[in-house]
């Protein structure tokens, strides 16, 4: 299992714990109202990180969809699947950053 949490994440939940626990209750209630497993769920939202050009997120979402259970092909198949969409240098991006998580392992 990776480890989710960044250095700067756990510094923002240790000065704003309120505001964590609700961003995280507000996940868990966004993934319990509807049908989507968890891993479909993460790619989903990696696939909107990398649209959005978030490395964090990109980060992020890529330890959660393996932590899911997803295969790194997986992974580089959702983030290439938007090439016609984001163009070629934002997916060249969002590989880059989901390889950062995928070495890293």
């Amino acid at each position: 299992m990776i480890t989710i949490a960044s250095k700067h994440y756990l510094k923002i939940q240790q000065h704003y714990p309120d505001y964590i626990n609700a961003l995280e209750v507000l996940g868990k209630t966004v993934k319990q109202a509807g049908p989507l497993d968890d891993k479909t769920s993460q790619l989903i939202q990696l696939a909107a990180a990398a649209a959005i050009r978030s490395e964090g997120a990109v980060h992020s979402h890529s330890k959660r969809a393996i932590n899911a259970g997803a295969q790194v092909e997986e992974i580089y198949h959702c983030l290439i699947l938007l090439t016609s969409t984001i163009g070629f240098p934002n997916v060249m991006a969002a590989l880059t950053w989901a390889s950062d998580v995928i070495d890293d392992n």
